[in-house]
């Protein structure tokens, strides 16, 4: 009986074949096609935008983003191409209230929580951020010093006893370069963004293969065989060389494990050192649609002539959902909670459902009744990254000692694997969605040389 990959790798070569339809597998392709390059995207889930995951509501002109959602600072790698295409780009605004002692006040711990940051050093040896906390912040309160790593753990989904203080200055001067204090949000959220590439691509004739799940890529310099399964098939894809696109936590997955890619032979020892060195952040948000926007009379406990129709951001120290944001500018009763690290943690273990969790938050918080939100609740989204087995987490940060491990694990193996995502990004961008376009970029350079030294 004939074998049946086999047949279907003669109907499936390509110049270069992607593996992970995301950002930077999209970027990569897109550029790849446009440059006359054959293309094959391979995408194991249902859907294209990897961890861009966006739902949308007909009752509403507004996005639900169940993946990335913010543009940090102006990147040019999304900036540019959503001007382009006169994509609206509208800035977050609005006020920060944070819970404290049971009462809703005014946040006053940015300044310090900057100074904290600022103190941060790459000059001597490396050191967890939890470390630097109990080194050098002698001058600062306890709350200080834990709103900072909070900041630390919210922010980049990260276990400040891991991560690294080096890595952390890296991605403070990335972002001074884009204004990263500030955020945005595309018009149609980051489908806006995805429906350009995807359109580049296929546009070029660059072929997508979703529900197509990699098992084994079998390499020698210049041939790679791509075992993988589709729609329950077995099928085999050849090309002389392999972008591979996947998140972090997938090339970290144990072997046997869903979406767990055998590499034969395996990946060189260097490469597995710098893979050991990246943690993945772990994050459950939760995006609760309510008939109203009920916190737009709710009153702050300060005496404040104004209510929370402004709330951009709400802080707290809930062990559950600590972080909370609106819609603002836009005035859409939505709201998301965010859930980074421990509280990611706890809420897997928990016996009560994320739904629950998340609503007894907020009516601790804004000090409304629990049956009063029950009521208002029309709709809950939620994905959970960290069960997701073509993820296996949110996004990559580096630890003590492991600096360079994104440049290593982005460079070349003979010129035949090549690699990409936001965890090889060299530019101090890692976790973001320009990071992710600016590693296609460099990977993309990278096979530029190799085919011309060919």
């Amino acid at each position: 009986m004939p074998d049946t990959r086999q047949q279907n790798a003669a109907r499936n070569d390509a110049d270069v074949i992607v593996i992970g339809a995301g950002a930077a597998g999209l970027t990569a392709a897109a550029e790849l096609a446009e440059a006359g390059r054959s293309v094959t995207i391979l995408e194991a889930r249902d859907r294209i935008g990897g961890r861009m995951f966006t739902l949308h509501d007909p009752r509403f002109q507004f996005p639900i983003e169940l993946g990335a959602e913010f543009i940090h600072g102006r990147p040019p790698e999304i900036f540019d191409t959503l001007q382009q295409h006169n994509v609206p780009i509208t800035e977050v605004d609005g006020d920060n209230w944070c819970v404290r002692d049971n009462r809703i006040t005014s946040c006053d711990f940015f300044s310090e929580v900057t100074e904290i940051l600022e103190r941060m050093d790459d000059r001597g040896p490396d050191e967890s951020f939890q470390s630097f906390l109990n080194r050098c912040c002698l001058d600062a309160s306890a709350e200080t010093k834990q709103h900072a790593s909070d900041y630390v753990s919210g922010f980049n989904a990260a276990d400040p006893a891991l991560v690294s203080v080096h890595w952390l200055v890296q991605q403070s001067r990335a972002e001074e370069k884009i204004e990263g204090e500030r955020a945005f949000r595309a018009h149609n959220g980051y489908t806006s963004l995805l429906d350009i590439l995807h359109q580049r691509a296929v546009k070029n004739n660059a072929r997508i293969s979703t529900k197509t799940v990699v098992e084994r890529v079998t390499w020698s310099k210049g041939n790679v065989t791509i075992d993988a399964t589709s729609n329950e098939s077995p099928v085999s894809f050849h090309a002389p060389r392999v972008l591979l696109t996947i998140p972090l936590g997938v090339l970290q997955a144990p072997a046997g494990a869903r979406g767990s890619i055998e590499f034969c032979p395996a990946l060189p020892p260097e490469r597995l050192k710098a893979l050991a060195g990246l943690e993945m952040g772990k994050v459950i948000r939760i995006v609760l649609r309510f008939r109203e926007r009920f916190w737009d009379h709710i009153a702050p406990d300060q005496g404040h002539p104004k209510t929370l129709a402004d709330m951009s951001f709400l802080f707290s120290k809930d062990d559950w959902f600590p972080t909370w944001w609106t819609t603002l500018p836009e005035q859409v009763p939505l709201i998301t909670g965010w859930a980074p690290f421990r509280c990611a943690e706890r809420l897997a273990a928990d016996n009560i459902s994320f739904a629950d969790r998340a609503l007894q938050t907020l009516s601790t918080s804004l000090k409304v009744e629990r049956k009063n939100l029950d009521d208002l609740l029309e709709d809950t989204h939620f994905h959970n990254w960290q069960d997701d087995p073509f993820s296996r987490g949110a996004y990559s940060y580096a630890r003590v000692g492991s600096l360079h491990a994104p440049e290593i694990l982005g460079s070349p193996i003979e010129d035949t694997l090549f690699f990409a995502g936001e965890a090889t990004d060299i530019s101090g961008n890692n976790g973001t969605v320009h990071g992710a376009i600016a590693s296609a970029r460099r990977a993309l350079a990278d096979i530029q040389r190799a085919v011309a030294g060919h």
